[in-house]
């Protein structure tokens, strides 16, 4: 089960190892190569494959100063996908309440800069 050891601007370390780069974690893996199509600003098409994974909760970390913009649309597009625990936070908030989360079928995709 992946656990998110700590987080700084722009470094992200889970289970030990050190990430500098936005990523996507679940309990079984690290997406550390996920580049979004617009560097701030998330859309639908930037966390599709997150679906497949039907999550139980999707936590979406916008960055130490919350820069990161998530598009309204792809909110409304998920909850009728079925992903209807959406939390969206800062990514330092985002990294502790992902560590929380008891539920196995829980996905986090992180922006590690501002």
């Amino acid at each position: 089960m992946n656990i998110i050891n700590s987080y700084i601007f722009g470094k992200i370390t889970v289970n030990g190892y050190i990430y500098f780069s936005d990523i996507i974690i679940s309990p079984n893996n690290v997406q550390s190569d996920w580049h979004r199509g617009k560097r701030h600003y998330l859309s639908f098409n930037d966390i599709y494959s997150i679906i497949e994974r039907k999550p139980d909760v999707l936590i979406i970390g916008t960055g130490m100063f919350g820069l990161m913009r998530v598009d309204n649309n792809m909110i409304e597009d998920l909850i009728e996908r079925g992903v209807h625990n959406i939390i969206i936070e800062k990514t330092k908030q985002a990294c502790i309440l992902y560590n929380k989360e008891k539920t196995r079928k829980k996905v986090a995709v992180l922006h590690i800069t501002c």
